[in-house]
């Protein structure tokens, strides 16, 4: 237990009983975790008997990786100097069911269920439904009860599955608490989905913890059977439980009572996706004779950070009282810079990156930009191109590869007078217009049987195959529309020519229709939005502005991103992420952008002072505690929206975390 601090080690040594370690951000949570289970085995517990439960494969991978070289058995008859090695060494995981349990929630569930799930009428070889599965089964449903897509579309059907399965709602409490139309729909439909779930032998993901809290509930026998299986049960990123996570918790552990749990309530940013604070908050009411440890001693940033960042924090009135202490004394006070415009945000912040890599001797894996939402790296990614620094999109990807750039980008190539085929393709039936994929086939054998060019065939300009009046009407209705906005480009800027094109085409509507959740309809409509504006930029700085010029310049560079975040990570390369996706990991010098209300706190949580701002915070948070040595903060004083710069506000975390929140614009904030 060598080099753990007195905090660290009376975690460490607590065996037995209810134990919340609130571990701050950068005080070496992990290394707790994996030290107790190594002094458990120590102190007699079966390795077998060791329950580890974490939420993602990367974190179980890394914890198994950490322990299994300290428990390790040497052989017998090995000199001194032979190394020892893991038991998987040579056979991996030939002696599992020796070892400690490192598990997802997920991966936990599923051996359960493999084990339980014929007593709830499903089949032991169960078979888990992908995304596609999950859609065709969402098809046929509303198929079965006659319902259009005009009137719910199958993703927005798997949109109120997965929330009313997040928060461990059955489809009868469903029906009952459906507040519209939809809901009840949704909710009719939701009790046939379950129904065929079950009747084809089939689970989705959601429901591995929803069968499993069922099980436990249902069959007492099962949950003393699985829960006897193990003395001890620990869980990492407590704070990130949802409903039915923090049930199948309480089950396994409820006779034992040797339950650890880690998590840092601060940190807790994901309550869009089910995760409940109030876990963390009530743990002590939960288990009433639990020892609460507080890990305050950070290990990761400058005393200058981590004092802005229990600056910000302290604001949240609910939460656990801790303060993180910094390990490393010192370093340069965080700075907040304000911009013209976002233009400028990230001329400068790339200028400084450059800067620094060069003087300072850094390597560009140093250096983190984050930001709040999916649509703020888009001029970032442009003066890094331009400055030909590498870069990566951690977690999501290019600006330039999402669905709606692609889409309104192959419109406004319609306006050039020879249009691209794949720009034509990717358009023709988007919005709908009833042009299926057989009749694009069918243009297309006709293009090559009578070598004419595809845009000549859907104007009309050379002679149409044989098609259905549907498609006709579909195809004359688009070549109209490109040809109106097209007669207005004399007289009108590029803005207001590009607007015309996603009015005319009511491209808005398309989206509503696409995603059903209004945050990821925000989030797509904010996506078009963005490229109106670099239009604007690019209008306003060129001295003979065209469409053709625009969309050269706009894709020029252009790179892809692995989806893999932990490929990226390893790359010698600028990370560009979200504050969420950024939890979890830390970098010498982070660049935090787009400090203005509206964004980061996001206006979504403005409505709700009392759960959404205090996460929004958390985030903040976060964010601020992701950089090691240097912080910089920056907003910009306007932001263009639909083509026109709007003024902005200063995010009322700026004010409190410079000790300003007496300040007349903190007051209009609350």
């Amino acid at each position: 237990m060598h080099g753990l601090n007195p905090d660290q080690l009376e975690a460490v040594n607590t065996l037995t009983g209810p134990l919340l370690v609130l571990a701050g951000a950068g005080t070496g949570k992990t290394r707790v975790i994996t030290y107790r289970i190594v002094k458990l085995i120590q102190t007699g517990t079966p390795r077998e008997r060791i329950l580890a439960v974490t939420f993602t494969n990367k974190a179980a991978n890394e914890m198994r990786e950490r322990l299994m070289p300290m428990i390790e058995v040497k052989k017998k008859g090995s000199s001194p100097k032979d190394k020892y090695k893991p038991k998987y060494a040579k056979n991996k995981f030939a002696e599992e069911e020796k070892q400690p349990t490192v598990s997802t929630f997920h991966s936990l569930c599923v051996k359960i269920l493999r084990r339980q799930i014929d007593k709830i009428g499903y089949p032991l070889k169960f078979t888990i439904y992908n995304r596609g599965d999950q859609e065709s089964l969402a098809r046929s449903v509303l198929r079965e009860i006659s319902v259009n897509d005009k009137m719910l579309a199958p993703n927005q059907l798997l949109f109120w599955i997965g929330n009313w399965k997040c928060k461990s709602i059955t489809p009868d409490d469903a029906l009952v608490q459906s507040e519209s139309d939809v809901q009840h729909l949704a909710a009719i439909a939701y009790q046939k989905y379950q129904r065929q779930l079950k009747l084809s032998g089939a689970v989705d993901f959601d429901d591995l913890l929803l069968l499993t809290e069922k099980l436990f509930r249902e069959h007492e026998d099962v949950r003393q059977e699985e829960a006897d299986r193990f003395d001890h049960l620990l869980i990492d990123e407590y704070q990130d439980t949802n409903t039915s996570q923090y049930r199948i918790v309480k089950a396994l552990a409820s006779k034992h009572r040797n339950l650890c749990v880690v998590g840092d309530d601060d940190q807790s940013i994901y309550g869009w996706r089910g995760a409940e604070v109030e876990h963390i908050l009530s743990f002590a009411r939960d288990w009433t004779d639990a020892k609460v440890i507080r890990l305050e001693d950070n290990y990761r940033s400058t005393s200058a950070i981590i004092d802005f960042a229990n600056t910000l924090i302290k604001f949240n009135t609910t939460r656990h009282d801790k303060v993180l202490r910094a390990a490393r004394p010192g370093g340069e006070k965080p700075t907040i810079v304000q911009y013209e415009n976002e233009t400028v945000e990230a001329e400068e912040v790339v200028r400084s990156i450059s800067k620094r890599l060069q003087d300072k001797g850094r390597e560009p894996r140093d250096f983190a930009i984050l930001f709040r939402t999916n649509e703020q790296p888009r001029p970032f990614e442009t003066e890094l191109r331009k400055a030909k620094l590498p870069y990566v999109l951690v977690g999501g990807m290019s600006f330039f590869d999402r669905k709606e750039v692609k889409d309104i980008l192959a419109y406004l190539r319609l306006l050039e007078d020879e249009p691209d085929e794949i720009s034509i393709l990717r358009i023709i039936n988007t919005p709908a217009r009833g042009i299926g994929s057989k009749s694009i086939e069918t243009l297309l054998n006709h293009c090559i049987k009578q070598k004419v060019p595809l845009w000549d065939l859907v104007t009309g300009k050379a002679t149409r195959p044989k098609l259905t009046s549907t498609v006709i009407r579909g195809l004359d209705a688009m070549v109209s529309t490109v040809q109106r906005v097209k007669a207005s480009m004399g007289g009108s800027s590029l803005v207001d020519v590009a607007r015309l094109m996603i009015d005319r085409i009511n491209y808005k509507s398309e989206i509503a229709r696409i995603y059903p959740i209004p945050e990821d309809r925000e989030s797509r409509w904010a996506v078009v939005e963005q490229i109106i504006s670099a239009l604007g930029e690019y209008e306003r700085g060129a001295r003979k502005p065209t469409m053709t010029k625009f969309l050269d310049k706009l894709l020029l560079g252009d790179q892809s991103t692995d989806d893999d975040k932990e490929k990226q990570l390893k790359k010698n390369a600028i990370a560009l992420m979200t504050m969420h996706a950024a939890k979890g990991l830390e970098f010498p010098e982070v660049y935090m952008v787009g400090l203005e209300e509206g964004i980061l706190p996001h206006r979504r949580s403005l409505e709700d002072d009392d759960a959404g701002v205090p996460e929004e915070r958390r985030l903040c948070y976060v964010g601020v505690t992701r950089a090691e040595e240097l912080l910089t903060l920056s907003m910009s004083l306007t932001r263009m929206k639909w083509g026109k710069a709007r003024d902005t506000q200063p995010s009322r975390f700026l004010y409190e975390l410079t000790g300003q929140a007496d300040h007349p614009n903190y007051a209009k904030r609350r």
